[in-house]
């Protein structure tokens, strides 16, 4: 891992290092490319911009080798297969040198532009300074719906303050890298982490922009692996929630128990109908199948923490050619 770091936040010329995770983004690297240099060009900062190329099977890598051709300030992090925007954006952490560091997806759903104010926060004092959607625009109803639900059930149920309708983009600060570089958990859900490092936060309120070009690589079924993800590494609250269910199911189940046999002793027993027993079975055993589901979920992770694989593994890494300083 490279964490070196070459100068102070004091010092103008600081090291600013841009992480940037693509998988598959060849439609929209031009523009990004065009629009975070145009940025970059105006910033008074020595410049290091790593792309973490995640396993793409299309020609993004192929276009980030030009860029590099012609900007010494890029370098490329080509990881062996597809780990994962968490897991990319983790192995550009582990290699980045800067004293300041900003995260931002290659989409342009998040404007570069916004970040001259993230920098003009972090020289205020705070180390992690983060982009808070307003609005989101060119998603559906229902996307907006259930992330909005996700975040606020995460705020409720989670013993880490996770900030409502914020996404990746981010700058952190030095301490902040080095803080982050120590957690190694294998499922990681990168905004809860971010928040649990704690230091001083501060948000910057933006509205988030349609994707530029391609298709969005969250569909569905990962935003709910995601949410998953979110839930399980930062609360315990289902396997309380299987618990108090269960107890209560059980003491339900013993009441009428009680019921029955009062009933049988004191007024007989009549042959009851089957529907009403099936039903009766069918509810408890759905609620042992999902409590049992639940713990297989943690249990699940608790799995694959104990192997002690790597993170990820890197297939290549081309370094920047040189950290040269902007001459605007």
């Amino acid at each position: 891992m490279m964490q070196t770091s070459i100068k102070t936040a004091t010092d103008n010329a600081f090291l600013l290092s841009i992480i940037v995770p693509v998988f598959n983004e060849q439609e929209v690297l031009h523009e990004f490319y065009r629009r975070l240099t145009g940025v970059l060009d105006g910033i008074d900062a020595i410049i290091d911009i790593i792309f973490v190329n995640d396993g793409s099977t299309d020609y993004t890598l192929l276009q980030l080798q030009k860029f590099q051709a012609n900007d010494p300030r890029i370098s490329i992090l080509d990881l062996s297969r597809n780990f994962g925007k968490e897991i990319a954006m983790t192995a550009g952490l582990d290699y980045v040198r800067g004293d300041a560091v900003i995260i931002i997806d290659a989409d342009l759903q998040d404007p570069p532009e916004l970040i001259p104010q993230m920098i003009e926060e972090w020289r205020q004092g705070f180390d992690v300074v983060y982009a808070q959607r307003r609005s989101r625009t060119g998603e559906s109803a229902l996307k907006k719906t259930t992330a909005s639900l996700f975040y606020r059930i995460m705020q409720r149920i989670s013993r880490v303050r996770i900030p409502i309708d914020t996404g990746d983009f981010r700058l952190l600060s030095r301490r902040a890298v080095d803080a982050l570089a120590g957690l190694r958990e294998r499922h990681r859900f990168m905004k809860g982490l971010f928040a649990w490092i704690g230091y001083p936060q501060k948000a910057i309120l933006y509205d988030r922009d349609a994707r530029y070009d391609g298709a969005s690589k969250w569909n569905y079924p990962a935003l709910w692996n995601f949410a998953l993800e979110g839930i399980t590494s930062f609360s315990t609250l289902p396997l309380k929630v299987a618990t108090y269910l269960g107890t209560f199911t059980a003491f339900g189940a013993f009441l009428y128990g009680l019921f029955i046999i009062f009933q049988t002793l004191f007024f007989g027993n009549p042959v009851a109908g089957y529907p009403s027993l099936l039903v009766v079975v069918l509810f408890l055993g759905g609620i042992q199948l999902m409590a049992l589901g639940v713990i297989g979920e943690y249990l699940g992770r608790m799995f694959d923490e104990t192997k002690g694989r790597p993170l990820y593994l890197v297939k290549d890494y081309l370094p920047a050619v040189t950290g040269k300083k902007n001459d605007s």
